[in-house]
């Protein structure tokens, strides 16, 4: 991100934007310019860094505060000590004094004494008479840091409800193992502090973007997972136990007598951990699934007076 461009033009928000809004304007870019999705577009992958710098600025209070001061430019350095010249056509000394060159350099004159304007500037940037203690005039930007590595981790469905810790390859080929925080989805990010490029300034960080990968047949609802069961005629019927897949293995489910299709049933604390650290629940949706053919079954439907409407609900 260049010095003079404007983090808040980046991420398109206004001056104005709360943290939340800042969190999503920078989502909303991050997914839709992330390396993975653009790996024939460098320019994505450029704007991707400007966006996470920008977001890396604004979402620090402090940085954000001096940058609407003025006093750190868009990378967050601090602006010019000089400002904008010296103003006003006189001299920036003070008095009536002009600048005159001469012989060995510039000069400026105050009532009528020629000054070295090389030792005044030598005095100020070190290496001329009256250096100070550090070396300068004013703070000098501190050394920029490496570039951020982005990374994408695939975790299984099961994994991410669970929780499960997740081993990852770096660039450099080291692995280390990440904890999945509270709350997980696909696009959260995590931050590995100091796994990024190396920089005069030390080490950027490695952003780690999780992707969930789908189930077969668990879905998710919210903190929830959600699952058809298939269940025969007679376990409907006459009810009892049955065993029941969950993310973390299987477990042995009670169906009570005449269970209709799509009655759900509920596995307390077998769903994704929220934010708030409460886990969810599984809710099971059972489904009646007949034999392709069962003459018994078939010859019992022949006989069944059966006078119950199950329709009746619906007016028919």
């Amino acid at each position: 991100m260049g010095a003079m461009t404007d983090p808040y033009t980046l991420l398109g928000i206004a001056k104005s934007a709360t943290e939340a809004e800042i969190k999503k304007a920078y989502r909303k870019l991050a997914k839709e310019l992330h390396p993975d999705k653009n790996k024939d577009n460098p320019k994505a992958t450029e704007r991707f860094s400007n966006v996470t710098a920008a977001y890396d600025l604004l979402n620090d209070k402090e940085k954000r505060a001096r940058f609407d001061r003025g006093e750190i430019d868009g990378q967050g350095n601090p602006t010019s000590p000089f400002g904008n010249g010296f103003g006003g056509g006189g001299s920036p000394f003070g008095g009536q004094g002009g600048f005159r060159p001469g012989p060995g350099g510039a000069h400026f004159e105050f009532g009528g004494e020629n000054v070295d304007l090389g030792d005044i500037l030598g005095g100020m940037f070190g290496g001329g008479r009256g250096r100070q203690a550090g070396g300068g005039f004013g703070r000098q930007a501190p050394p920029p840091k490496g570039a951020n590595i982005a990374y994408t981790l695939a975790v299984t469905f099961e994994d991410a409800a669970a929780l499960k810790t997740q081993r990852i390859t770096l660039a450099d080929g080291k692995t280390i193992d990440l904890k999945l925080p509270n709350g997980v989805e696909t696009g959260t990010q995590m931050k590995l502090k100091g796994k990024g490029q190396h920089g005069p300034g030390g080490a950027g960080d490695g952003v780690v973007t999780i992707d969930i990968k789908p189930h077969r047949f668990f879905t998710r609802d919210g903190d929830n997972v959600k699952l058809d069961l298939p269940i025969s005629l007679k376990e409907a019927v006459l009810g009892g136990a049955v065993k029941v897949p969950t993310v973390e293995g299987a477990v042995m489910l009670n169906l009570p007598p005449n269970s209709s299709s799509g009655k759900v049933m509920r596995l307390k604390g077998r769903g994704f951990t929220g934010k708030s650290g409460v886990r969810g629940d599984q809710l099971v949706r059972l489904m009646i699934a007949l034999p392709p053919a069962d003459d018994v079954l078939t010859t019992f439907a022949e006989n069944w007076d059966d006078v119950h409407n199950p329709r009746a609900g619906l007016g028919t």
